[in-house]
């Protein structure tokens, strides 16, 4: 029922209890909720929109990080082979001159005995021949002393471990001059 109040008499005031907040009417409601719902979807078409960008961005970061190592994986075959062929070289070039140094070893042990025994007089060698680390050496001597002094001038050379004679005697076969046969060992000094 409608009460329609003709005389204009005040009507009692209702006590208000607390703030009263009204939005009016439907239409503002509709409005606000419009603006709402469009903040929201420009809110996630912005998030979403940053999301496809970070994505390209990564897509984009892993693409050339998988060129750049499969161009370091190039790189890195190419290295090995040419580590390779450089310890190859090493290898080579060690040879070389480890032959180099034991080709050395008959070239000294022949110039020693050629000084030592040019250095002494009245000494001749017949024949010289390694057995493992020692030297044989023959020879004819005009006298003992000179044999004496062959042994000393070869302890001197600092080329051998120990010289010592084999042997000695004279020379019957040989009338004009006194003649020593001798045999001397010497054992070759060990290098490090």
């Amino acid at each position: 029922m409608i009460r329609i109040n003709l005389l204009g008499l005040p009507k009692k005031k209702a006590k208000v209890r607390g703030p009263v907040i009204s939005v009016g009417g439907g239409a503002n409601m509709t409005l606000v909720g419009l603006a709402i719902l469009a903040a929201a979807l420009f809110a996630n078409w912005w998030y979403y929109k940053g999301l496809n960008e970070q994505s390209t961005k990564l897509q984009g970061d892993l693409t050339r990080a998988k060129a750049e190592n499969t161009k370091l994986a190039g790189a890195k075959v190419r290295y090995q082979e040419r580590q390779k062929q450089f310890d190859l070289y090493d290898h080579r070039v060690k040879v070389i001159h480890q032959l180099q140094e034991s080709q050395t070893g008959p070239l000294d042990l022949m110039t020693t005995i050629r000084n030592t025994v040019d250095s002494t007089d009245a000494v001749w060698l017949s024949s010289m021949n390694e057995d493992g680390n020692n030297i044989n050496l023959q020879g004819t001597a005009l006298s003992a002393t000179a044999v004496a002094n062959l042994l000393t001038n070869l302890k001197k050379s600092n080329y051998f471990k120990s010289v010592e004679i084999k042997e000695t005697f004279q020379d019957e076969g040989v009338k004009d001059v006194t003649a020593f046969n001798f045999t001397i060992v010497c054992e070759k000094q060990q290098k490090s």
